[in-house]
């Protein structure tokens, strides 16, 4: 088979399974559609591997949350962007804001992780990908990198795409700082 006969039916494939689960490729390249900045950022509960074992949104009215989503446990990318956050979690404590990671990872997983790592933040499970859907951060069979921030009353006030792992919490940490001068 020759690579132009190759692309053509890997292409026709594709978009047949981009009409089948009912999405555009501009769309699914992008995860779904993203959230509007100012809006309502959207709700969710999800199981965790602390506190009583799920967490909603609406559990850090009146802080700032630094959602972020990432592809999987124990990458490489994936463990510096926590060490990350980590390493700055005083820095966000100081500026009431919550970091939350959400992956498509079990709670297992998330718990070793954080073990292995020595997180303090919560890593919620979306093993069926329903939020990062909802955040347009979905690309079967796992979580793109992407972050928000939500603001104490719950919107949308920031997106994130194209996160590089190494520099991305001082980014966060200095649009923060941006947004709460704003407010």
């Amino acid at each position: 088979m020759s690579r132009r006969h190759f692309f053509r039916l890997f292409l026709a494939a594709t978009l047949v399974l981009l009409a089948w689960f009912n999405c555009s490729p501009a769309a699914y390249a992008m995860g779904g559609k993203l959230p509007a900045i100012g809006e309502p950022a959207p709700e969710f509960t999800l199981p965790t591997n602390t506190g009583n074992g799920n967490i909603s949104l609406s559990d850090y009215r009146g802080q700032w949350v630094v959602l972020y989503f990432y592809p999987k446990d124990f990458t490489s990318g994936c463990t510096l962007e926590a060490r990350r956050f980590q390493q700055d979690l005083p820095k966000y404590m100081d500026r009431n804001a919550q970091i939350l990671g959400v992956s498509a990872d079990s709670v297992d997983s998330h718990a070793e992780f954080c073990d292995s790592e020595g997180l303090r933040f919560p890593l919620l499970a979306d093993t069926d990908g329903a939020v990062s859907k909802a955040y347009g951060s979905w690309m079967p069979p796992m979580s793109m990198r992407h972050s928000f921030m939500i603001d104490p009353e719950g919107i949308l006030r920031e997106t994130f795409l194209g996160v590089r792992p190494a520099t991305h919490s001082v980014e966060v940490l200095a649009r923060l700082d941006e947004l709460q001068k704003r407010v």
